[in-house]
């Protein structure tokens, strides 16, 4: 065992009772509830420990800096496919670890799935300082539980990610961007729901409103006979893809123009709903959305006085609104990234933090003040 693992082993050993904060590159500690305990830093937990390139899994240490996994994985053609945000801004870098644990995935989510669906295998170690493996480095894996998907989105409190084996993917041989200029909220979702029952190599979708005017970009990737077929049959203006990888990556990263001239007072709320949702009914005075994921993402710039006009704007449709990023002079947004409805989900969630850490020793009140 590596010395760097087995000196975690004994902090974890050495904590109960006292509340360890699971640190990676802190890109991620924005959001959510207050930072409490002492940092238990993962960092030292670096290296790719295996890339099968022509297997399409890679397995990596939870310290390693996400980019530096994605350039080994660029090298060779591939990536991963869900767009993992970094949102490495004052110096700090996103972690493999973290992108597992906050579970926050790009513009692709809608189209190629989510982190979860891509952890194929995971080493955690539990409140009781156990070092436990769970799935392994195949696609098809059936025995016990899907422990190793539960872990993302966990944000550190069900264990401490020491290790992920990842699915990779090819990049894909073609993309095009396609721009739809003057088209309204609900005509764009009406017409990303009409491309969605098609078989059309949607990948990913932002509308927006400028200026009054409604702006939907739609990116295509895949075959290059599939991709050239769709702009054919789609229409709109096809943009160059190495002109709009910078765009997207800003989308990626919420460092569009749109996100970064939010007023000073304002939250930013990110609002989960199915893809079919209509245009929802926001506060008097609250400016359109943008619109990610074919409709399944809206993100509102609003005061954090109508958050409950969001989070019952967003239930009415079947989703549910988060307060993801607060006023500039806030540097937590100080909401919960967990707030079940349901006294079921809250005794299942109560459930397996206490299998997994009995004595709630990690990042103790991050996700709610139950957990």
């Amino acid at each position: 065992m590596e010395p760097a693992l087995s000196q975690i082993i004994e902090r974890v050993r050495a904590a109960t009772p006292q509340a360890l904060r699971i640190q990676g590159g802190g890109s991620k500690d924005f959001l959510g509830l207050e930072l409490r305990g002492e940092a238990l830093d993962v960092r030292p937990l670096q290296g790719i420990v295996e890339y099968e390139p022509s297997e399409l899994v890679v397995t990596v240490r939870a310290g390693t800096p996400l980019a530096a996994l994605e350039q080994v994985l660029a090298e060779r053609g591939q990536a991963l496919a869900f767009e993992p945000p970094h949102f490495a801004r004052q110096g700090r870098q996103a972690t493999v670890g973290g992108m597992v644990a906050a579970g926050l995935s790009g513009p692709a989510r809608a189209s190629v799935g989510a982190v979860r669906d891509y952890v194929l295998g995971i080493e955690i170690l539990n409140g009781k300082a156990e070092l436990l493996r769970f799935g392994g480095q195949v696609m098809k894996n059936v025995a016990g539980y899907d422990v190793s998907r539960l872990m993302a989105g966990s944000w550190g409190t069900l264990g401490v990610i020491t290790e992920v084996s990842l699915k990779v993917l090819p990049v894909a041989p073609a993309e095009a961007t396609l721009r739809f200029d003057g088209i309204g909220q609900a005509d764009a979702l009406k017409q990303l729901n009409t491309w969605g029952g098609q078989p059309l190599p949607l990948n990913a979708s932002c509308w927006l409103q400028d200026g009054g005017t409604g702006t939907l970009y739609v990116r295509l990737r895949g075959a290059s006979a599939a991709v050239d077929a769709a702009c054919r049959s789609m229409g709109g203006t096809r943009l160059d893809a190495a002109s709009t990888a910078a765009d997207w990556a800003a989308c990626r990263e919420l460092q569009l123009p749109w996100f970064t001239a939010r007023a000073a007072d304002h939250c930013l709320w990110r609002l989960s709903v199915p893809q079919t949702a209509p245009e929802l009914a926001l506060p008097t005075g609250t400016a359109a959305p943008l619109v990610e994921w074919h409709g399944g993402l809206r993100w509102v710039q609003a005061p954090r006085s109508a958050g409950a006009a969001l989070k019952a704007a967003a239930r009415a449709v079947g989703g549910d609104a988060l307060l993801f990023s607060a006023e500039a002079a806030q540097p937590l947004s100080g909401e919960p990234l967990f707030d079940p409805q349901n006294a079921a989900v809250q005794r299942i969630q109560q459930q397996l933090k206490t299998a997994f850490d009995p004595a709630g020793i990690f990042n103790p009140g991050r996700t709610s003040a139950a957990l």
